[in-house]
């Protein structure tokens, strides 16, 4: 299938400089995951590193602790438009809410981790957005029913964890 210039932009800027995974350009874009790493395998082969790209941007943005302090957050909201996507589709097959949903986990996992090693004073944020991540699972998981409230509130709350353990 050839994909409009448009969504290749869009995965390649969301990916720089949104400083989504891979996985969650592909969710989010609508393209499938080996399309979107072909894509930048290709981008590479022609001298356009992403990786380059991100790693500058992500410097210039301002200093580390701020930079870590942002991904966490909007890997809270990431989660939160992730659960969204899922309430608001109910045609969507299991395998792939759980897919959507280990996708985020892992890449909060992963940013909550580097967080630690790199920056040891942002572990009170990183902990307490850890905990706001179990309990997004807990409740899909647990009580399915609810998590359009806990997405309703989780942004706004997020700000209040990054304003309290930041």
């Amino acid at each position: 299938m050839a994909w409009p210039q448009e969504i290749r932009e869009s995965v390649r800027h969301k990916y720089i400089f949104n400083q989504l995974t891979l996985e969650q350009v592909s969710a989010d874009c609508g393209v499938p995951f080996d399309t979107v790493r072909r894509w930048k395998a290709q981008a590479l082969a022609k001298g356009d590193d992403w990786e380059k790209l991100r790693t500058a941007h992500t410097i210039a943005g301002g200093t580390l602790e701020d930079i870590t302090r942002t991904v966490l957050t909007s890997l809270v909201i990431k989660f939160q438009s992730v659960i969204e996507r899922i309430n608001s589709n109910p045609d969507l097959p299991p395998e792939q809410s759980v897919e959507l949903l280990t996708s985020i986990a892992d890449a909060f996992s992963k940013a909550t981790a580097a967080s630690r090693r790199v920056l040891p004073e942002t572990d009170r944020l990183a902990t307490a957005l850890e905990v706001v991540q179990l309990l997004g699972t807990f409740i899909s998981e647990n009580y399915p029913q609810h998590l359009s409230a806990f997405a309703e509130v989780l942004e706004p709350f997020g700000e209040k964890i990054g304003k309290s353990f930041g």
